[in-house]
């Protein structure tokens, strides 16, 4: 299989753990485009849904799904979003499609949090994928220097074939950050949000995954945390 045919595998699966007549909370991504696709075919079983992105809720209502704005929603029953990087327990490291702000507060808020991702994306270690952390453009030299006091390799995410800074949907710069190899996924995230100027980073252990629908050659499994 390749791999976008195992992601449509994982993203139908998904579609197990919506609930009927409540509000899906929605990721962002390649694997979560598959998903929000399955959704489309089953929009009348679901009240509707609170996107993690721009381009999430201009693909939902391409479906004809409502889309809710979080304020206005009192609870998600169900999260479902892909992960750069899931490990054995649960942590991942997300936000290479720049929308980690928002996945994490929607995240947040979800009563469960399905991860969806091909067989690729579970390591032993996070960290071979670069940790994009999201900082107000000012402290982006200063918050760069404490992530290389850290170990890390951070670089600033430009824009397809540009130099100038990739802006996200909340105005954010993307700082990737290569050469970590971490160990203690939530030790981590709690100290880099401790960094002023730091707006979210993409490390998601504290609220971590709680089934992950991995798509393998072997068809697809679910792994619960």
């Amino acid at each position: 299989m390749t791999q976008d045919e195992l992601k449509q595998a994982v993203a139908r699966t998904a579609i197990d753990y919506v609930v009927d007549g409540e509000i899906i909370g929605v990721g962002t991504g390649s694997t979560a485009n598959f998903f929000i696709d399955e959704l489309g075919k089953i929009k009348d079983r679901i009240k509707g849904a609170v996107a993690s992105s721009e381009a999430t809720a201009a693909r939902l209502r391409g479906h004809g799904v409502a889309v809710y704005d979080l304020n206005d929603v009192d609870s998600i029953s169900v999260y479902v979003d892909g992960a750069d990087e899931i490990d054995a327990g649960g942590a991942m490291i997300k936000g290479g499609g720049a929308a980690l702000t928002r996945e994490k507060i929607v995240a947040s808020v979800a009563k469960q949090f399905v991860c969806i991702a091909d067989g690729s994306k579970l390591v032993q270690t996070l960290g071979t994928f670069p940790l994009p952390v999201e900082v107000v453009p000012m402290a982006r030299a200063a918050v760069a220097r404490r992530l290389t006091e850290l170990g890390g390799q951070p670089r600033l995410r430009t824009k397809p074939g540009s130099t100038e800074p990739f802006v996200t949907d909340n105005g954010g710069h993307l700082l990737d950050v290569a050469g970590l190899s971490i160990t203690d996924p939530a030790a981590l995230e709690s100290e880099i949000n401790q960094i002023v100027g730091v707006i979210a980073v993409g490390l998601f252990a504290r609220r971590g995954a709680d089934v992950c629908l991995l798509g393998t050659g072997e068809g697809v499994k679910t792994l619960s945390f």
